[in-house]
C-alpha cells in the first residue's frame, strides 16, 4: 500500500483538464484512491488553495456551486484522509447558500463542531450563520 501526500496542483489538473496527458494521470491516482489501492493524504490548507484557485476571477472565476461539484467527491475519495474530512460537506455547503469566504465557512463549521456559539470577529459574513452569535471587541 502507496502512502503519500496529495498537492493541490494534482487535483487541479484532474479537475480542470487543461492538459490532457496530465489529467489522466491524475485521474488513475485518484481512482486508486477510490478503489483504495493508495492512501493519500492532504490538509485543510490544500483544500483552501483549490478553493482560492477555483473561484478567482485571475485564474478560473468559477461559480460557488460549480466548487463545491467538483471538489466533494474528490474530498470524498475513501482513500484520501484529510483532517474534519467529514465536515467539508457543511462547509461548502455554508460558503455556496450563504454566499460567504470559504475560510469563515470553515470556521463557522469548526466552531459548531466544538459547540462555541459565539466569535470575536469584525467580519458580518458571521451575521448571516444560524447560531453564530458575532461580536465585536
Amino acid at each position: 500500500m502507496e502512502y503519500a501526500f496529495l498537492d493541490a496542483n494534482i487535483i487541479l489538473r484532474y479537475l480542470l483538464r487543461d492538459d490532457e496527458s496530465k489529467a489522466q494521470r491524475c485521474l488513475e491516482l485518484l481512482e486508486k484512491a477510490e478503489r483504495r489501492e493508495t492512501t493519500l493524504r492532504t490538509t485543510d490548507l490544500v483544500v483552501a488553495e483549490l478553493v482560492w484557485v477555483l473561484e478567482s476571477a485571475v485564474t478560473y472565476g468559477l461559480p460557488r456551486e460549480r466548487i463545491r461539484e467538483l471538489l466533494l467527491p474528490v474530498i470524498l475519495l475513501p482513500g484520501l484522509k484529510l483532517p474534519g474530512k467529514k465536515l467539508y460537506r457543511p462547509i461548502l455547503d455554508l460558503y455556496v447558500d450563504q454566499g460567504i469566504d470559504f475560510i469563515d465557512a470553515f470556521n463557522a463549521v469548526h466552531m459548531q463542531k466544538q459547540g462555541l456559539t459565539r466569535i470575536y470577529s469584525y467580519d458580518s459574513d458571521f451575521d448571516r450563520i444560524a447560531g453564530v452569535i458575532r461580536i465585536e471587541p
